[in-house]
């Protein structure tokens, strides 16, 4: 593995090249594996697999009718390709628990008699094994406790594996009883459509991906998306201005400029007032939040933030207050100007158009 300095600290890191599909391919020559749970993560991972010629299985409830008819229009074929949970568990080799957070403990009692000496548990996120007092998860010691964790949606994986380019995962093994488990990781890795992947403990992946979706990737930023809006509107900019000036011009300008060459490349390629007043702001607004995020790492070491998913997610009527929070977001005046604000970009129906031929092609 090739020692990449990341600002001046170096870590190891598996690209395509180190490991490429054809190893992965032999690695997974004789395994079978069983994606439980067919929601978010689970689409992605199983078409992508079967794509790269990986023998993939889905495990799901066909009780909720609606992930179970969506792996069937994907063309898994009950009986053969698509089982109830237990028989798809029975099946695997790799079983991949893909199904939510909240979900787990629900779940995994139907899991664990499966769990068979020599077969691999897989996670594409460490809540499940590191909260296992929570959630009830656990293993036997000859099973191989594995996990890939791509660093984007379900819907991106996929995507991006369609664009034929990758998407980061982090990769780690809480359990090697077979002696093989970081090569099926790795194997796994490569095959649900990795571009590269970087090493991590179950523990620092839950702490940092929980913190970050709380924070950065979309708590604080909705946050202050909101508040900046709120601000424009309340000072007499219509919504159009206020919308293009809070998430427009981030979304479709300057946050593809951090992307190609990073923050200091984009301050460099914008007018001089915007560089000035960016940088004499930046303190301030990190001065601001950081006790906030103080708070909330706190919040997710001390596993309050765990207990809380297990506890409100759990819950029988979950999705209906999800939905009802959704919608309050969704007709907020600032997304409703937002959905105005998309319908006018010129290419944006060519795009939607392309990308739904792309999928179509490949499933």
């Amino acid at each position: 593995m090739p020692m990449i300095d990341f600002g001046g600290v170096k870590e190891h890191i598996v690209t395509r090249k180190e490991f490429p599909l054809k190893k992965a391919q032999k690695v997974l020559k004789n395994e079978t594996v069983a994606v439980i749970g067919y929601g978010v993560q689970g689409p992605a991972q199983s078409l992508n697999m079967r794509d790269n010629g990986i023998n993939v299985i889905v495990g799901q409830d066909p009780r909720f009718k609606g992930d179970w008819n969506r792996a069937v229009k994907d063309g898994f074929k009950p009986g053969k390709t698509l089982f109830n949970i237990e028989e798809a568990c029975e099946k695997g080799t790799i079983l991949m628990m893909l199904v939510s957070d909240g979900a787990l403990k629900a779940v995994f009692p139907r899991v664990k008699p499966y769990l068979t000496a020599g077969k691999a548990l897989y996670f594409s996120h460490g809540f499940g094994w590191v909260y296992r007092k929570l959630t009830g998860v656990s293993a036997p010691k000859d099973v191989d406790v594995i996990l890939v964790a791509p660093k984007g949606s379900g819907t991106s994986v996929r995507r991006n594996f369609l664009a034929g380019v990758g998407i980061n995962s982090s990769f780690g093994v809480a359990q090697d009883a077979t002696g093989r488990a970081a090569e099926r990781t790795l194997a796994v890795g490569i095959a649900v459509g990795s571009g590269y992947l970087f090493p991590t403990t179950l523990e620092n992946e839950v702490t940092s991906d929980l913190v970050g979706e709380r924070g950065v990737l979309m708590g604080a930023l909705a946050g202050i998306m909101e508040a900046q809006y709120d601000v424009l509107r309340k000072n007499g900019h219509s919504p159009s201005e206020a919308f293009n000036e809070t998430v427009e011009e981030l979304t479709q300008s300057l946050i593809r400029l951090v992307d190609e060459n990073g923050m200091d490349w984009m301050y460099s390629n914008c007018s001089a007032t915007a560089q000035r007043g960016a940088l004499d702001w930046k303190p301030r607004f990190k001065k601001a939040v950081a006790p906030v995020f103080k708070d909330l790492y706190k919040a997710v070491k001390s596993q309050a933030e765990a207990r809380r998913v297990i506890k409100v997610c759990g819950a029988a009527d979950y999705k209906k207050k999800l939905d009802a929070e959704l919608a309050v977001m969704g007709q907020s005046e600032m997304w409703r100007a937002g959905a105005a604000v998309r319908k006018l970009r010129p290419h944006e129906k060519a795009k939607s158009s392309t990308v739904g031929i792309k999928g179509r092609g490949k499933n």
